[in-house]
């Protein structure tokens, strides 16, 4: 991104002299730390060892701040409101870098979905969803998934290992990046009108919170509101149901919770979503009661893939509302969108509709996802890395799941 070389800084971020000397620069063998994904305080200590002086070091937080999620910029040399010689040093030390975008591929109802190398050249999968005078990025938090979900193309992919907070919100700022939505230097966040990505889910390959820190760091990053600044409640957390780990979600992120529901017996969940093995739909549902009230949120989504002859019946509707009573709650219903080999069909419209009417009486919202993206492979559980995509034939995948 070229920034104005005459841009002058804002009073709050004014040039301070630096009266200390800075330590020497590292071996020029070394590897250079990178700074996204670190944490303000880990920013910090950063600094620090790199030979910051003590007094100026939370005025220069503040300032490479601004700099790398607020305008998006990945040059030190660029940061004008600190002097040559501190620029030098920063980049003798440190570098910005996000992960690389292989390949950007459109969806002909302009979902984008971009397929992102990160370190060791593994590959995910990061989904941007345009909408009217917004945009929803679906980011990932693990290469491939340890939950072999049956339903799910990235189940089918082991996990190879999670993504670092800097890989995390990395897929933000390369979205941000593609789409031209970076302010100029000394122009706020949203000060040019509606924001193309407004919305971050967690939805993407992987379960988060069998990646909590880095997780919660990297939505720490996007919540700063000197930043990306996300509200945290533009921010949704999808689990499949790792229960020890909801309460932390509350108390440390406090982001919106969705829920990889999908049954409503323990018997189908087992197959479906098999993490209800360990923990089954009461301990689940005890977890999510609680939820609301510890984040301030104001309701739980209940994702329900519809899957044909296998969840879609009016006796699972019933059960199904019957089962969240008490907890403030709409149920997204996600007509199932096929992948090579996958065992499973789409449930009929029909009897999508009636399903969602029996849910929409009992008095809760009903939603029923348009897919996005399907002709790009984009859509719900559709997402795998391009080097794993082996297709297996369906009666592979019939026999491992025992359908």
């Amino acid at each position: 991104m070229t920034q104005k070389p005459d841009f002058k800084a804002p009073a709050r971020t004014a040039v301070v002299p630096d009266t200390l000397t800075l330590k020497r620069s590292p071996d020029a063998d070394a590897p250079r730390r990178n700074l996204v994904g670190l944490t303000r305080p880990a920013l910090r200590d950063a600094l620090l060892e790199a030979g910051t002086p003590e007094k100026q070091v939370k005025m220069r937080v503040n300032q490479i701040w601004q700099w790398i999620y607020q305008w998006g910029v990945r040059d030190f040399t660029a940061m004008t409101n600190l002097s040559k010689a501190y620029r030098a040093q920063l980049d003798a030390h440190f570098e910005i870098a996000v992960p690389e975008v292989v390949r950007r591929e459109i969806s002909a109802d302009g979902t984008r979905k971009y397929l992102v190398r990160i370190a060791g050249g593994h590959e995910v999968e990061t989904v941007y969803i345009p909408e009217e005078g917004r945009g929803t990025l679906c980011i990932s938090s693990q290469v491939g998934c340890t939950l072999t979900c049956s339903f799910c193309h990235t189940g089918t992919q082991k996990l190879v290992r999670n993504l670092t907070a800097g890989e995390i919100i990395g897929q933000v700022m390369l979205a941000r990046d593609d789409l031209g939505e970076w302010p100029e230097p000394g122009v706020g966040t949203g000060d040019d009108g509606p924001r193309l990505l407004s919305n971050i889910v967690l939805m993407g390959m992987g379960e988060p919170l069998y990646n909590f820190d880095a997780v919660r760091d990297a939505m720490k990053i996007a919540m700063d509101g000197e930043g990306i600044s996300l509200s945290r409640r533009r921010i949704t957390l999808s689990t499949s149901g790792v229960v020890p780990e909801i309460a932390k979600t509350a108390e440390e992120i406090g982001c919106l919770l969705a829920v990889s529901f999908h049954a409503t017996t323990d018997e189908v969940r087992n197959t479906l979503v098999p993490i209800n093995k360990r923990w089954n739909i009461e301990a689940l549902l005890e977890a999510l009661r609680e939820y609301p009230r510890l984040s301030n949120s104001e309701r739980i989504t209940f994702e329900y893939v519809m899957l044909k002859d296998v969840n879609d019946s009016d006796a699972d509707a019933r059960r199904l509302v019957k089962l969240i009573r008490g907890i403030p709650a709409k149920i997204n219903l996600i007509p199932f969108n096929p992948w090579p080999g996958s065992p499973y069909e789409r449930s009929d419209w029909d009897r999508i509709e009636a399903f969602a009417d029996i849910v929409y009486k009992a008095g809760y919202a009903s939603p029923i996802r348009t897919p996005r993206g399907e002709d790009i492979m984009a859509a719900c559980g559709q997402l795998k890395s391009e080097t794993e995509r082996a297709r297996k034939s369906r009666a592979q995948i019939a026999a491992e799941t025992g359908l």
